[in-house]
């Protein structure tokens, strides 16, 4: 999928929050936890959008720069549990539900996180329900 600046999906998607944890305190930006004027601690977990997730977790510190600002964690629509059931059988998942732009989700997550068996998941599951999106229209032109 090609991302646009305009695009709502490609806005919508970039929403997505993402679960993670500072590993520095972050001055003033309390705000960001419901705390205005304070600060964040090290070791706050907190859900950021995917598109902050993604610009702090690419940022390095220290005498190296080689630890990261925060660390992000697989959101809930790739926890353990839809991954399974994605696994068992994937036209069965309402991915609606789960999330709305799941595959685009994914596709920004891929970027983030290093996750080749996920990618791979997903990219069978998409071939499988469309296979039997392609099987109903199939069925439906017959006269």
């Amino acid at each position: 999928m090609e991302s646009s600046y305009y695009s709502p999906d490609a806005i919508l998607t970039d929403a997505q929050k993402v679960p993670c944890t500072f590993e520095i305190p972050i001055p003033g930006l309390g705000f960001l936890d419901d705390n205005p004027g304070g600060d964040i601690p090290a070791h706050q977990p907190l859900p950021l959008p995917l598109w902050l997730a993604f610009l702090l977790a690419v940022q390095r510190y220290g005498p190296h720069n080689d630890r990261p600002v925060l660390t992000a964690d697989l959101p809930a629509s790739l926890s353990p549990r839809v991954l399974n059931a994605l696994r068992a059988d994937p036209r069965t998942v309402d991915l609606r539900a789960i999330e709305p732009y799941f595959y685009e989700g994914v596709v920004r997550l891929l970027d983030l996180f290093e996750e080749d068996e996920i990618g791979d998941l997903v990219g069978q599951t998409w071939v499988a329900r469309s296979r039997k999106c392609f099987e109903r229209l199939m069925k439906a032109r017959k006269p």
